[in-house]
Formats: structure tokens, C-alpha cells, sequence
């Protein structure tokens, strides 16, 4: 079922009303779509601009949204944004891939992103170059920690790398950051975690380990779209119980 009309803003096709104040962000809009018809009850689309999928159903009796934002801070940015200012999202959580830096993950392995190092233009253009250190917020991180643990998921939390870049000419770019007990690598959280804090709503982001960059093994990406079922099923829990 479509519900989708002119909408509110630029990139969302939404009606008032059609996203619930809870939404899940894969970057993938795939990833979007399976959440959706694979963990939500009744779930509709109410946006399918650029391919960009987004859907409203139920998980238990919690009525959730789900919203692919695409690759990289500039793509979250805009849908976060229009989340939050035009359809009134209070809670936003990103459900994502990285690659590990430190040889205590592998491969499918679960990470709270309790803070976001960054490379990111973003952050220049927000605080004139000025160091900020875009958080997690703790309550969410906390309630998402404790029902890992009473679901017996193994899960790390901690800083993890926001990178505007996707193929470095240094192979080796990442060594710095692992030096320094950063996690893993990925394209998106800073941005959430920034642009939260600036409108006042919640965030956090679960990731699942796709690659090891010390040993150099992948997750093939067709498997990702459907084989990270526990940090959504993590996600979906901790919600229903907010």
C-alpha cells in the first residue's frame, strides 16, 4: 500500500502524520524495505522519491518508521533534517555497516556508536573549524546496552569514525584512528549525532561489522541487505519498550 502525496518537504513525499516520532535509518533504502516487510506489521510506503523508501508500520504496539537515507553525511543530513523540522521525529536511529579497526571484532559483530570521530566537512562548515565531538544520546545507548544484554547479543560500544571518504589513496588512513581505540569506519553517524543535538531529538546508531580491515574479509554486499537481523531485532526491541 502507497500513502505517499505532494508532501512536506523537498525529499520525502509524506503526508502530515504519515511518519511516526520513531525512525530507523539504514542507509540503504533495500535494507529499508526489508525491515519493513520482514519485522513490521501493516507496513506502508509513504515515500519512494529518488528510490529513497520509506515506510510506517507497527512492532508490537509501537507504530515506527523506516527510512533509507543513501551514502555519506551529505545524503543522512538532508533526510534527517526533514524528519526532524517538517514531520516532527524525535527519536532517530541509525541502522548501518562499518569496517572494523580493531582485531577484537569480526565479521557481523554489533556496535553502540557512543561517539562519532569525524573527517567530515561537515563539521567545519558547522563550527568554522572549531573541534565538536558529536555524542549519542546516553539514554539511548543505555536502554539499546541493556537489552543486548538481556538478549544475550554481544555488543561494544564505543567512539567509532564518521568518513566523507569511501576509497582513500592511503591504504593505511585508518591506523591513526585504531591507534587511538577508535572502533570501526563508517560514512553516516556523525551527521545524525550533530544535527540531533541541534534540534534537540534522540539518536543513536547500531552498526554491524560488513568488513575487517586488518584481516580483510567482507560481508558480500547482497548479504547485508538481509543477514543483519540482530541489530534490527536489537533496535526494534529496545524501542517497543521506550
Amino acid at each position: 500500500m502507497y500513502i505517499g502525496g505532494t508532501g512536506m518537504s523537498l525529499h520525502i513525499s509524506a503526508e502530515k502524520g504519515h511518519i511516526a516520532d520513531t525512525v530507523l535509518l539504514p542507509g540503504d533504502p533495500l535494507r529499508a524495505q526489508y525491515i519493513a516487510q520482514n519485522f513490521l506489521k501493516k507496513p506502508v510506503l509513504y515515500n519512494d522519491l529518488r528510490g529513497m523508501y520509506g515506510f510506517t508500520g507497527t512492532y508490537g504496539d509501537r507504530r515506527i518508521s523506516v527510512q533509507g537515507t543513501g551514502m555519506g553525511v551529505p545524503s543522512l543530513s538532508i533526510y534527517v533534517h526533514e524528519l526532524i523540522n517538517d514531520y516532527g521525529v524525535r527519536r532517530l536511529m541509525r541502522l548501518g555497516s562499518c569496517g572494523a579497526i580493531q582485531d577484537s571484532l569480526h565479521l557481523r559483530d554489533v556496535i553502540l556508536a557512543l561517539s562519532a570521530c569525524s573527517d567530515s566537512s561537515l563539521l567545519d562548515i558547522y563550527f568554522s573549524g572549531k573541534g565538536y565531538a558529536p555524542t549519542a544520546s546516553f539514554s539511548l545507548i543505555h536502554s539499546l546496552y541493556t537489552m543486548a544484554e538481556s538478549r544475550e547479543i554481544s555488543c561494544t560500544v564505543g567512539p567509532i569514525l564518521t568518513t566523507d571518504c569511501f576509497y582513500y589513496d592511503d591504504p593505511d588512513f585508518w591506523k591513526m584512528w585504531a591507534s587511538y581505540g577508535v572502533l570501526a569506519v563508517e560514512m553516516e553517524s556523525a551527521a545524525l549525532y550533530t544535527l540531533a543535538a541541534k534540534f534537540g531529538v534522540q539518536a543513536a546508531s547500531i552498526l554491524t561489522v560488513s568488513d575487517q580491515l586488518l584481516t580483510g574479509e567482507i560481508v558480500a554486499p547482497r548479504e547485508r541487505e538481509k543477514t543483519f537481523n540482530q541489530m534490527i531485532e536489537l533496535a526494534l526491541e529496545t524501542i517497543s519498550r521506550l
